[in-house]
C-alpha cells in the first residue's frame, strides 16, 4: 500500500477547509478521496478544532465514540 502524503504537513487554512467541509456534511472517506487525506488525520483535525472551541467532555466523548464506530 502506498502512502502519498507520508509526512507532509498542512497549513491552517487547509485543515479548517477539511474541518469545515466535514460540519458541512461530508463524509470522511469522501474527503479523504477527493483531498488525499487519511481518516485518521481528518478526524484528528476534527478533535483538534473542537477542542480549541473548548468542547465539553461530553461533546469530547461522542466524537471519540463516533470515531470508533468508523472503523
Amino acid at each position: 500500500m502506498e502512502h502519498k502524503n507520508k509526512g507532509k504537513k498542512y497549513n491552517n487554512e487547509f485543515k479548517k477547509t477539511i474541518v469545515d467541509l466535514y460540519y458541512s456534511g461530508n463524509l470522511v472517506r469522501e474527503l479523504n478521496g477527493e483531498y488525499g487525506v487519511s481518516e485518521v488525520t481528518n478526524y484528528k483535525w476534527v478533535i483538534e478544532c473542537l477542542v480549541e472551541e473548548s468542547m465539553t467532555p461530553k461533546e469530547l466523548d461522542a466524537i471519540q465514540k463516533e470515531n470508533q464506530s468508523s472503523y
